[in-house]
C-alpha cells in the first residue's frame, strides 16, 4: 500500500514512525513548512518531501503518483477534492474528539472547557467540510478530574490516535476499502479556537 503522508510535527513524526512499523510503503510526505520536523524525519528515512504551495490547501500535484491512501497527522490544511480522487481509497485524518462531537481545530481544549467526562479520538474520511467525513474509527477514554489539555492529549488521545490509525491502515491493507458511518449531524458541535 502506498501513502502519502500530509502533516506536520511531533504527531506527523509519531504517525510517520508508526506507518514504517505497518509494512507500508510512504511514498511522499508534504509538509506546509519545509523546516518542520516531519521533514526532517522523512529526508533522514530516504522519503521524498514536498512542501505545499498554500499551506491551507494540497494540491492534487501534491500527492505521489500511485497513492492508494492519503493520511493527514497534525495538518491545519484542506485536501483538495482533486487531490483525494488522485488517491484510490481518498483519504483519511485523526481528529481527537468522539466525532462529530468537537469539530474544529480547539477539540481537545473544548473537551475540557465544556467539562466531558469522556473524550475520545475519531479516524474519519476527509471530506469538504472540516471534520465531517464518515468514521472509520472511533474509540473513547476517560478525562481525569483536573487534567489539562496538553495532559489529556499526551497521555490519551495522542497514543489514541496512533493506535487507531494503525487500525485503519491494517484494515484498509486487508480489504482494500475503508469502514464508513456517517456522523449524526444531530450531535455535532463546534471547537473553534479559544482565546489564549
Amino acid at each position: 500500500m502506498r501513502i502519502t503522508l500530509v502533516g506536520s510535527r511531533h504527531f506527523g513524526v509519531t504517525t510517520f514512525n508508526m506507518l514504517r512499523q505497518h509494512d507500508v510503503e510512504i511514498a511522499r510526505v508534504v509538509v506546509a513548512d519545509a523546516d518542520d520536523r516531519l521533514a526532517a524525519a522523512a529526508i533522514a528515512a530516504g522519503v521524498e518531501v514536498k512542501v505545499q504551495e498554500s499551506p491551507k490547501l494540497v494540491t492534487a500535484s501534491e500527492i505521489a503518483e500511485g497513492t492508494d491512501l492519503i493520511v493527514t497527522a497534525h495538518s491545519h490544511a484542506r485536501i483538495s477534492q482533486e487531490a483525494l480522487a488522485a488517491a484510490k481509497l481518498g483519504g483519511i485524518g485523526y481528529h481527537p474528539s468522539l466525532l462529530p462531537r468537537h469539530r474544529g481545530i480547539a477539540a481537545v481544549e473544548w473537551t475540557i472547557k465544556e467539562g466531558d467526562p469522556i473524550a475520545g479520538g475519531t479516524v474519519y474520511h476527509l471530506a469538504d467540510r472540516m471534520d465531517a467525513g464518515a468514521i472509520a474509527a472511533q474509540e473513547w477514554c476517560f478525562v481525569k478530574k483536573g487534567e489539562t489539555a496538553r495532559e489529556l492529549w499526551e497521555r490519551a488521545l495522542a497514543p489514541l490516535g496512533q493506535k487507531l490509525l494503525g487500525e485503519v491502515i491494517d484494515y484498509a491493507k486487508a480489504h482494500h476499502s475503508l469502514l464508513a458511518k456517517p456522523q449524526d449531524e444531530q450531535f455535532a458541535t463546534l471547537a473553534p479556537s479559544l482565546p489564549k
